[in-house]
């Protein structure tokens, strides 16, 4: 006799960021076919898990494509993949600064190295420094300010934050109970006064 199998299971961290997703007006789709494409009006396609490297995840991946967006502004929301062409010369500063919004936004829960980046940039995220919005000559910072300016004021700052809090409690679960090489311990403690609170921009 076959058995009725009337619910599936989903991966807790999945459910939480595809959530996000949703609430920002972004459809996830799984693709065998990309690592990751927007097209300009509601999808984003992330590669499947084959795809991806060990130490990425969903929610990464998700978090990433949001600070595109939101380093894109409005205008760049509207266009395929953000508006980003690989062969033109500024494209490496909208990846630089949504890179630095994605260090900024996962900081306040000591989830920079959990949701770091992937691909060749990985290297240039990795030398960031702790303040990752401080003003210097990297024309990045600007771009990922305006971004973070457009997160608070169309309200994806709070739903970003809702699914990084969520990601942090379940980090505070597992953590101790994985084995040494799990991405779960890397995620840092973050002192009670600054996770949770209105994330200020630096002036």
């Amino acid at each position: 006799m076959t058995r009725s199998v009337s619910h599936r299971y989903q991966d807790p961290l999945d459910v939480i960021w595809l959530h996000a997703a949703k609430l920002a007006g972004i459809r996830v789709e799984r693709d065998a076919e990309v690592n990751a494409a927007w097209d300009g009006v509601r999808l984003l396609r992330i590669g499947t898990a084959e795809l991806l490297d060990a130490d990425d995840s969903l929610a990464q991946m998700i978090l990433h494509e949001m600070c595109h967006a939101m380093v894109a502004g409005h205008d760049g929301f509207a266009r395929e993949d953000w508006g980003l062409a690989y062969d033109e010369p500024d494209h490496v500063h909208f990846e630089h600064a949504a890179l630095r919004l994605q260090a900024a936004l996962a900081d306040r829960f000591g989830l920079r190295q959990f949701l770091a980046s992937t691909t060749d940039f990985r290297e240039y995220f990795d030398r960031l420094p702790e303040s990752t919005l401080d003003i210097h000559d990297d024309p990045a910072i600007a771009m990922a300010q305006r971004g973070m300016e457009l997160a608070r004021h169309n309200g994806w700052l709070a739903i970003i934050d809702s699914a990084l809090a969520a990601t942090r409690a379940i980090a505070e679960i597992v953590s101790d109970k994985v084995e040494a090489d799990s991405l779960w311990v890397t995620t840092q403690n973050v002192d009670d006064d600054v996770t949770g609170k209105s994330w200020q921009a630096t002036r």
